[in-house]
């Protein structure tokens, strides 16, 4: 059954984005209220983002620290804390090494916020990156014994039995503004359109006409 709420539960938050940008795209407004209620809510972002760039629109020398800037003007628009960087390579084969790495990053993560509540890519999101991520941090979270909750957000496939709904209404005008500092994305498409569009087939769920929400499936550690 899918519950539904407008307030997450209150403490700190640790958000594990796979690109500079999946942060807002997939719990955006859920972050955002967060932070509104005090939360201090923190960003760690495993990839450099370089692949957003495939038509070459951008000057590759400079183009991972706009994709930086971008992350850190938006987090500053929904009162999130400044974004910790890892700068690993984007769209790569991951190899076991590799997520041995990944694993030790998380905790060290995990660690220096000490979240009650950690918010990661669901384990269905269709992208390799994002998959990667969410397999390294369920390790790190079990490796620490985490007690609190842990949340599996959307981007690339919707969950079609989320455990959580939370209603970001009145925050889906925020979480636009936040979308906009992502210019390089916006380059090649409307962020705005799949993303808010997804937002409203949330309302199904919330029963509420006009309303935007974001679907979350509870991490089992």
């Amino acid at each position: 059954m899918t519950v539904c709420r407008k307030n997450p539960a209150a403490g700190p938050v640790l958000c594990f984005a796979p690109h500079p940008d999946d942060e807002i795209l997939g719990p955006g407004g859920t972050l955002a209220r967060h932070a509104q209620q005090g939360d201090p809510v923190h960003v760690a972002v495993a990839t450099d983002g370089i692949a957003g760039d495939p038509d070459g629109h951008f000057d590759s020398t400079t183009y991972p620290e706009r994709r930086r800037e971008e992350s850190r003007a938006a987090a500053k628009e929904l009162g999130l804390q400044a974004p910790v960087f890892w700068g690993l390579p984007d769209s790569c084969e991951v190899m076991e090494t590799d997520k041995v790495r990944l694993v030790g990053l998380v905790v060290d993560a995990l660690r220096d916020v000490d979240p009650m509540t950690v918010y990661l890519p669901w384990r269905g999101d269709n992208n390799p990156d994002h998959l990667t991520l969410h397999e390294v941090v369920v390790r790190g979270l079990r490796e620490l014994e985490f007690a609190g909750d842990a949340w599996g957000y959307e981007v690339w496939a919707p969950n079609p039995v989320p455990d959580l709904v939370v209603d970001i209404t009145e925050l889906q005008a925020l979480k636009r503004r936040a979308l906009a500092c992502f210019e390089t994305q916006h380059a090649y498409g409307d962020l705005d359109h799949p993303v808010f569009g997804m937002n409203a087939y949330r309302s199904l769920l919330i029963e509420r006409a006009g309303s935007y929400g974001e679907a979350f499936e509870q991490v089992k550690v």
